[in-house]
Parts: structure tokens; sequence; C-alpha cells
């Protein structure tokens, strides 16, 4: 009896088990439009890109103020991708214009395409980090064994509390070519970005 009721309570386990990797796959699968239906609601994260450049002028820069942007990567689900930033951190002046990079490479023999998902850290940083040009607007379709070096321009809002002395940029990477062939809109900012000529 104890032996039969331990078959079918390592059943039981390996069943639930099996029911939170599906329910985990699942949600990291739904994130990326989910998250973007957020954003265009929200304007978090840098969808609402254009609103640096509506008015067609730069804010002021605060030369007496240093604010040190850290960069993370991360790819979900652990496919063949190498994904990160050329620089893991710069020092930045609040007001300015900065241009950095990320590299990606599809490592599989295989076309894909990807989503990057933002997030910004402390959350208080959030509405004061502006990106006029970022690969995680849009989908990103790789060739097999493409690499692509994708450049993101940001400024932090000078009104970035005093007490924010350090902001982390982190991006997500996930395949979402089945989402792409199903026809799933690609994320737009909500205002159409104007050029602005980056400072650095």
């Amino acid at each position: 009896m104890n032996e039969d009721t331990g078959r079918k309570g390592a059943r039981r386990g390996s069943w639930k088990l099996a029911l939170v990797v599906l329910f985990m796959f699942g949600f990291g699968f739904a994130l990326v439009p989910l998250y973007g239906a957020i954003c265009q609601l929200t304007g978090l994260n840098g969808k609402s890109a254009g609103l640096l450049a509506a008015d067609g002028k730069q804010e002021q820069v605060d030369l007496s103020r240093t604010v040190k942007v850290q960069f993370a990567t991360t790819v979900n689900g652990g496919r063949v991708w190498s994904f990160s930033a050329d620089q893991p951190e710069i020092e930045v002046h609040p007001g300015q214009l900065y241009t950095v990079y990320f590299d990606a490479k599809n490592q599989q023999d295989q076309d894909v395409v990807g989503q990057a998902v933002p997030s910004v850290a402390p959350w208080s940083a959030a509405k004061h980090l502006h990106k006029t040009e970022c690969f995680c607007f849009s989908q990103q379709p790789f060739k097999a064994g493409e690499a692509k070096h994708m450049p993101v321009r940001f400024t932090l809002d000078p009104e970035l509390p005093a007490d924010v002395d350090t902001v982390t940029l982190s991006y997500t990477f996930f395949d979402v070519t089945e989402l792409a062939q199903q026809g799933v809109p690609k994320i737009k900012p909500l205002v159409s970005q104007q050029s602005i000529s980056p400072n650095s």
C-alpha cells in the first residue's frame, strides 16, 4: 500500500510540476503582447518616445548633475541567442541625449523574430527616461546566424528625483516568431518621432 501510495503521489507531483512549467511558458509567451498593450495605454517604459521630440525642442541640460545608467540584458526561455550591451554603464547629464548600442545574434540555423521588453529601475525613474529610438519599439527579424548592432537613443528628464543617482535599463529578449507569423501587430510609439541630433 505504501509503495502504491508513493507512486501515486509521485505521479501527482509530476503532473503538478508539468502544469507549473506549462503555465510559466505560456505566461512568458503572452508577456510580450500584454506588455505592449499596457505600454500603449499608459506610455510606460519609453513607449511614448515621441514625447521628447513632440514640441521640437530639447530639455535644458543639467551639467551640474551626473547620473549613472546601467544596462542589463537577458534572453527568455534559454533560446540560442547572444544579447549584450556594448558597455555595462555610462554616466549622463539629465536633459542630454545619449546613444548606446546593443548586440544581438541569432545563433540558430533558422530564421527567428525577436522582441525586446524593457524595464527601468527604480520605478520612480521610469517616467523620466525618454527614448527617441529603440529596437524594443518593434519586432526584430533575424536570419539564421544573423547579428545586429542596435542603437538606443535616450535622455533622462531633469525632473528625475534628486535622490536617484543610478538608473538601470534592462531588456529581456523573447522569441516571438510564432506571434509574428500570426500577424500580431508591432509595438509602435504613441507619438510619431521627429529627428533630434544626438549629443553623443
